[in-house]
């Protein structure tokens, strides 16, 4: 029986749902591992008599590696096939949080670090390029938005199981809390065991035979690559083509909001129960705190996966940049307020700036073609943790130099630079081809209600 339905419009099937948990997967042991340092590093300090200065560089050594590892992944990722890097996340994660047992030097643990680091960095393109690349268009947007849901979710898990293992354990039990990673890390490279290769990938290098198989193997002999939307033929696309080529302006956007939005995010999440005790929750309520600011960042993320379709990327984004920004002007005004007023302003921020954070999966994944989709991804990734890593070394000493209060202002005033960009530059790409989204051929908006719009509403 002849099948002319085309793969982005079909239901959800169970290998789309598995494959979603297995890119899920890596989101939540990111979250996990990036966050059980925040935890451990307390009972770290006296244990390793570590200086302030290797304190911070522990803190920041993740965060580095990400920078290093988004680069890699994404020219990896393009260059080598989906697959064979979908693996190399969770094998470091395993081998990096195992080896923590041991360690005896602030030296050892940064490297271990900057290593659990790179593999989060090749991970964010890998993912997200799978999902993307598989996924039919309307289960596009919320499923990749999902992946930060899965992220925060970790970060939760990895709050509660390290103040377990710090209030249960002896004075080593900081090391059973970062080795517990390889526990989440191990059952996803069981997990990820059988992913093919992804189809459109495997056409961007002119095996069609191989992409054929592919897509009867996952979606039934009635379908082939005529079920695939029109593909523009293979081009000789490069890491340099992110900034040329016509690409320039799609990975200024990208970068611009990307890095806008995790600056407050990394910067005030890391430092958590620091800037809750500045903020006057103090002892164990700053610790309580972080818990519930992450379970509020979850149900940010979990309502910015439905309303991505709902109101649209474009929309999303503006509103989530904006309220998200006014709660931080906010709790810059009211620094000195209720312990209530405060958590209750840190809590209204963890929700609003959800839209921003899923956002950022994306729209990377749907305006840049097959060939260099992975790259830009690992681009955005890489650029963004440079405002990480200064935004985290610089929030305690903000704290000592000016106060809480411009602590926040600083944060509100990046999150609204954020907004200025993507009011220029964001594009809507709700219900378009994938191949439509990413095609710099489209003369018109990709919105396809843009007409009678503001220029702003428009690909650039």
């Amino acid at each position: 029986m002849s099948n002319n339905i085309s793969i982005e419009d079909i239901s959800p099937n169970r290998f789309h749902r598995l494959l979603t948990l297995r890119s899920s997967g890596g989101s939540f042991v990111d979250g996990y591992v990036l966050s059980i340092i925040g935890i451990a590093l307390p009972s770290i300090v006296p244990a390793l008599m570590l200086s302030g200065l290797w304190e911070g560089l522990i803190a920041v050594s993740a965060l580095m590696g990400i920078f290093f590892g988004g680069f890699l992944g994404g020219t990896l990722t393009d260059r080598f096939g989906r697959k064979m890097i979908y693996f190399i996340g969770p094998i470091l994660f395993t081998v990096c949080s195992v080896l923590q047992l041991w360690v005896e030097s602030g030296v050892m643990l940064f490297i271990l670090r900057f290593f659990i680091g790179i593999g989060v960095g090749i991970e964010y393109p890998v993912a997200t390029a799978f999902l993307v690349e598989f996924l039919p268009k309307k289960q596009r947007g919320p499923c990749l938005a999902g992946l930060t849901i899965f992220f925060f979710a970790g970060a939760a898990a990895a709050y509660i199981s390290g103040q377990l293992f710090i209030e249960m354990g002896g004075p080593e039990a900081w090391r059973f809390a970062l080795a517990s990673t390889a526990i989440f890390s191990f059952g996803l490279l069981l997990l990820r065991l059988g992913t093919p290769e992804s189809p459109r990938w495997l056409l961007s290098k002119g095996r069609r035979d191989e992409a054929t198989a592919v897509i009867k193997k996952v979606f039934g002999n009635n379908f082939s690559l005529k079920n695939l939307p029109e593909q523009p033929k293979p081009r000789k696309l490069a890491f340099r083509d992110l900034v040329c080529s016509g690409y320039g302006k799609r990975t200024f956007f990208v970068c611009m909001f990307w890095t806008c939005a995790v600056i407050p995010v990394f910067a005030v999440y890391a430092f958590a129960p620091k800037v809750l005790e500045a903020l006057h929750l103090t002892g164990k309520w700053a610790s309580y705190g972080s818990i519930v600011v992450t379970m509020m960042f979850v149900v940010g993320c979990a309502l910015a996966s439905w309303l991505v379709n709902v109101m649209g990327r474009r929309s999303l984004l503006l509103n989530s940049l904006l309220w998200s920004g006014m709660a931080l002007l906010l709790l810059g005004c009211f620094s000195e307020a209720s312990s209530w007023l405060i958590i209750t302003l840190f809590g209204a921020y963890a929700v609003l700036v959800g839209g921003a954070q899923v956002l950022q999966f994306v729209y990377p994944n749907e305006i840049f073609p097959t060939e260099i989709r992975a790259a830009a991804v690992g681009l955005g990734t890489s650029v963004s943790r440079i405002g990480a890593i200064i935004g985290t070394y610089l929030v305690p000493i903000s704290i000592t130099t000016y106060g809480i209060g411009y602590t926040m202002y600083f944060a509100a005033g990046i999150t609204f630079a954020g907004l200025i960009v993507s009011w220029f530059l964001a594009p809507e790409t709700r219900g378009i081809d994938l191949s439509a989204a990413s095609s710099l051929e489209n003369a018109q908006p990709l919105a396809k209600k843009g007409s009678g719009k503001s220029p702003a509403r428009q690909m650039i």
